[in-house]
């Protein structure tokens, strides 16, 4: 889906968990974490509290970066509208037959409706690795609600060519620095 206009993006925690754990690891790829604080700071990407509580639950190094990271990174989804949109939403998923109970109290009990009520609110853009499945029952996928609920989404990949980051590639040598000092970069 795509919708011209819209400049901001709500990352759902499947975006900073993948990246951490697969294709932007900090130690290999510093530059999309940098990339983050950089287009928080311009108000562009952001995320919510709930999906930082879901995060800090592990105690590994992306929690130690979640906690040294601007505190706007993380909005608060307790705005009235938020809220309101939430139960929207919450009707919808727990009147829909497509949906098995568990997947429903599941989807109750994690950020991803807040994510989507917090980007139809806001006009914003939804980061998530999921993908629309219009036949599933055991999960309810964020994409289905975000169609649902006319809201735009992506992966992290087309955020980032939306953004028009570009990660280079420079060996250590060259740049004439020991593991040590690329560490405190």
């Amino acid at each position: 889906m795509t919708n011209q206009g819209i400049s901001s993006f709500v990352l759902d925690a499947n975006i900073f968990i993948e990246a951490h754990r697969r294709y932007y690891a900090q130690d290999l790829c510093p530059g999309f974490w940098e990339c983050l604080i950089h287009y928080c700071r311009e108000g562009r990407v952001f995320s919510i509290d709930r999906v930082r509580d879901e995060v800090l639950i592990s105690q590994d190094q992306l929690s130690k970066w979640v906690k040294q990271a601007p505190d706007n990174l993380f909005v608060s989804s307790a705005e009235e509208p938020v809220i309101e949109t939430f139960m929207e939403m919450m009707n919808w998923v727990q009147g829909n037959s497509q949906f098995l109970p568990e997947a429903k109290e599941q989807f109750a009990g994690v950020a991803d409706g807040w994510v989507a009520a917090y980007a139809r609110v806001h006009n914003a853009v939804v980061v998530t690795h999921e993908v629309f499945n219009a036949d599933v029952r055991k999960r309810v996928p964020l994409p289905n609600v975000c169609r649902q609920f006319d809201v735009d989404y992506r992966d992290t990949f087309t955020m980032l060519r939306d953004l028009e980051v570009r990660f280079e590639w420079t060996p250590l040598a060259v740049l004439g620095q020991n593991q040590e000092e690329h560490d405190q970069l």
